[in-house]
């Protein structure tokens, strides 16, 4: 499977933005990875992805602040986190398919041997941990547990633009495999597209991937009412404690569009 194309625009997009980063963090990170990527800026979601990150970069901050020393990024794609916001003790985990991952452990290497060459070892000791999955058909807890993730410590789950790309089936499968490596105190950070109460989901999903130069290669295939997300999400054995709209965050997103949730493990 080839990389992502959709990846590494966001990825080349989020690089002109200013982040915060850990005080053993490269702020420099997202730049490094985007290193000779000829994909363009989506010019046209810069506000939708500038408030979807600043609200995952909340999430990773908050979460390393309260203890917890396991991050999973699904669907990493060119996530620069493990890296901007590296801290002692705290391991991250990033999961995609195989062609993106040959690709991203390809620029880490580089970047951590200019970090080496530099006199910056010890950079390497924060690397992220990299495993192929395909999130159509494998068990995440598995491809977690073959990687070194520990299932009997809270972790924080990434999943930031990713669930529009499975269907709805797919999607409950996914989240509940998810909850099958989360122990107690574990949280789950996801964006959800949503669309207004009373509109067909299927023909705003066709019109959605009709405008997207990428849709035949990576279609979207879920976009639904809010009350719809949650209910998926409520079905994977998640429970939302707090959900946002990305236009409240300040950063011009439309609103209804997306919306941001943090959940924890229900039951």
């Amino acid at each position: 499977m080839s990389v992502s194309r959709t990846s590494q625009a966001v990825a080349v997009t989020r690089a002109g933005f200013d982040r915060p980063h850990s005080q053993a963090g490269d702020p420099q990170a997202q730049l490094r990875l985007c290193a000779g990527m000829r994909s363009r800026a989506l010019d046209h979601m810069r506000a939708s992805l500038a408030a979807r990150t600043a609200f995952f970069d909340d999430q990773v901050t908050g979460a390393i602040a309260a203890g917890i020393r396991q991050v999973v990024v699904l669907g990493a794609g060119y996530d620069d986190r493990a890296l901007r916001f590296r801290s002692p003790g705290v391991t991250f985990f990033e999961l995609d398919h195989s062609g993106t991952q040959a690709d991203k452990r390809a620029r880490l290497h580089a970047i951590l041997a200019e970090d080496e060459s530099a006199g910056s070892p010890a950079a390497g000791e924060h690397a992220p941990v990299l495993a192929a999955a395909d999130f159509t058909s494998d068990d995440v807890a598995v491809v977690l547990a073959g990687a070194g993730h520990d299932p009997g410590l809270s972790t924080l789950f990434l999943c930031e633009g990713l669930l529009v790309y499975l269907d709805q089936v797919g999607t409950v499968r996914f989240l509940a495999s998810v909850r099958g490596a989360a122990a107690a105190g574990s949280l789950l950070a996801a964006s959800l597209v949503t669309h207004a109460d009373g509109l067909d989901s299927d023909a705003v999903v066709a019109r959605g991937n009709a405008r997207r130069r990428t849709a035949g290669a990576e279609p979207w295939r879920t976009i639904l009412p809010a009350a719809g997300q949650s209910d998926l999400l409520a079905r994977s054995g998640w429970r939302i404690v707090r959900a946002v709209d990305a236009a409240d965050l300040g950063t011009g997103a439309d609103p209804g569009r997306s919306l941001l949730v943090t959940a924890e493990p229900a039951g």
